[in-house]
């Protein structure tokens, strides 16, 4: 049996830590930028973060499925019934135009969904958190010398807010695909007030489990680390995450760490 609660601490802590090393390099605007096979950009953050991350949660059993770790071959991960999903940093290409939006993704993934979930915003010192036994929190105002118990005191329960005037779509700010558009339109046509707001990375996600969004389409690419934390979090404030291709919860830990096209919803 699992203990969730000592395990979000140590994600948590990893989480806190890979924010503080991101910070310093976003501060000192010395990035270090470079581009993956797939064109995507990599910074010496995101390799900060990745090593503070991985070698925190090493400490338990269960391996790590990390953007910026090595990737083994599914013939071995197949057998991992629990494992780490990591994104040091979700939004490296907000991380580089410096607008904040950028997050630190942990997730525990137990038989192919997500049980707990953490995304730290260091940009704006605020914290995420779940498991699927404690419903999700945020915390506000994290500085270094904060103990995760006075985090934990402090945080407040999600969701927050509704807004009950209005059906809040929330889209990706670097990614508004043609079918995002279609999908925004048809939404118009049932709802008499739609309001769009844009976000990079899993801000989206946050929106959701506070009670500020409704709803979540995205049709372009992403990856399982981009999702698996943010899923956990909403997962445990109601909201599902449908992959449109299989009509049901995402599963993680496939073959395949692409992810179909999806829509986060109650």
């Amino acid at each position: 049996m699992m203990d969730l609660n000592k395990l979000l601490i140590l994600a948590i802590e990893a989480a806190l830590d890979a924010g503080k090393e991101i910070m310093q390099i976003y501060e000192s605007d010395d990035f270090g930028v470079s581009f993956k096979d797939d064109d995507s950009p990599l910074t010496k953050a995101d390799l900060a973060a990745n090593n503070i991350i991985c070698d925190i949660l090493s400490q338990t059993s269960h391996p790590i499925l990390s953007e910026e770790g090595k990737h083994l071959p599914y013939n071995e991960r197949k057998h991992w019934e629990t494992l780490w999903i990591v994104d040091p940093i979700d939004g490296t290409k907000e991380f580089i135009k410096k607008n904040g939006e950028f997050t630190v993704n942990i997730a525990l993934v137990q038989n192919e969904l997500p049980v707990l979930g953490v995304i730290f915003i260091p940009a704006k010192s605020e914290l995420y958190y779940s498991t699927n036994t404690s419903g999700a929190y945020k915390a506000e105002g994290i500085n270094s010398s904060i103990s995760i118990s006075e985090i934990f005191v402090s945080a407040v329960k999600l969701p927050l807010t509704t807004q009950p005037e209005f059906f809040t779509i929330v889209a990706s700010r670097s990614h508004l695909s043609e079918e995002v558009e279609r999908f925004i339109a048809q939404k118009e046509k049932e709802h008499t007030n739609v309001c769009i707001v844009s976000k990079g990375s899993s801000l989206k996600f946050c929106l959701l489990a506070e009670g500020s969004a409704d709803c979540y389409p995205r049709f372009g690419p992403t990856m399982e680390w981009d999702t698996a934390a943010g899923q956990a979090i909403c997962n445990a404030v109601g909201f599902q995450v449908i992959d449109q291709l299989t009509n049901e919860n995402m599963k993680y830990n496939r073959e395949n760490l692409l992810n179909g096209s999806f829509v986060v919803q109650k």
